[in-house]
């Protein structure tokens, strides 16, 4: 009969450890997850503002970031590219360009309510 509630107990205990240890895995998924998805838009950003700073074209700059994290299905408006024209001259030899590439991420698990933005931010002088 001991046997037997020991067995038991060691159900019950199980059954109380077992919430935390789910909300722990998961906890480690999310931030996993938010881990990578910024080290894609920090390397997409980088990317990006390289082909600004070297070849000065915003367009070719939003396609290098779309190619860098094609599987986030990012949109031009996801994507700031600031200046629109990458120039350096006499009264600003040390001009800088800067890409920001945002991306709401939503939970996976739902346990937390509302979505967050990562962003991704590079900035490089012009003709670098």
């Amino acid at each position: 009969m001991k046997r037997h509630r020991e067995r038991g107990a060691a159900v019950v205990e199980f059954a109380l450890v077992l919430p935390l240890l789910l909300l722990l895995v998961l906890g480690i998924v999310e931030f996993g997850r938010a881990y990578h998805l910024q080290t894609q838009l920090s390397g997409a950003a980088r990317e990006a503002v390289r082909e600004m700073a070297l070849h000065n074209d915003p367009t070719a700059a939003r396609a290098t970031a779309k190619a860098y994290a094609a599987g986030l299905n990012l949109t031009n408006a996801q994507i700031s590219v600031t200046p629109t024209t990458c120039l350096s001259s006499a009264s600003a030899p040390t001009a800088t360009a800067t890409v920001t590439v945002t991306y709401p991420m939503d939970f996976l698990t739902g346990l937390v309510g509302a979505d967050f933005t990562l962003t991704g931010k590079g900035t490089m002088r012009c003709h670098g």
